[in-house]
């Protein structure tokens, strides 16, 4: 009777041991936490500007480089809004992907609040396509040849 009780408590362990290893693997493969992401699919360096509208209201932000076949994070967490605004360009092969969506923009890194009189305060006007995350709190844009001129990746 012993040696039964000894195979029991050994399957416990095995049967615990296994759990804990099971545990980790479906912490270690949780999903990283939620980002609005951008992914430059092209043969080119790209340029990104971004438009978003947050608690205090609209603003751009730019400029994200990426390197061909790269991807860059543009917000940090669960994204609190379900619609964004992408303007890119292309330095290598010239052009851009641009959208009917005007907001302020400057050659130089920015930050800019507002959308509105971008010329008389200084800022470049640009169009920016829209992006509908579908209220998604994660979202990865992808940039290919085929979506330049506002069409949506």
């Amino acid at each position: 009777m012993k040696a039964l009780t000894l195979i029991s408590a050994s399957r416990w362990q095995t049967s615990l041991a296994l759990t804990v290893f099971l545990l980790g693997l479906f912490v270690a493969a949780s999903p990283a936490r939620a980002d609005l992401r951008l992914c430059n699919m092209t043969p080119s360096r790209v340029g990104i500007a971004l438009g978003y509208r947050d608690a205090q209201g609209w603003v751009t932000e730019g400029w994200w480089n990426l390197n061909a076949r790269d991807c860059e994070t543009l917000l940090k967490g669960q994204l609190g809004g379900r619609f964004y605004y992408i303007y890119a360009i292309d330095y290598d092969r010239g052009g851009e992907w641009s959208g009917r969506s005007f907001m302020c923009t400057r050659e130089r890194e920015f930050t800019i609040r507002g959308t509105e009189d971008c010329l008389a305060r200084g800022f470049d006007r640009s169009g920016f396509f829209e992006v509908d995350t579908g209220e998604q709190k994660s979202w990865t844009i992808q940039l290919t040849d085929t979506n330049r001129g506002g069409t949506q990746p």
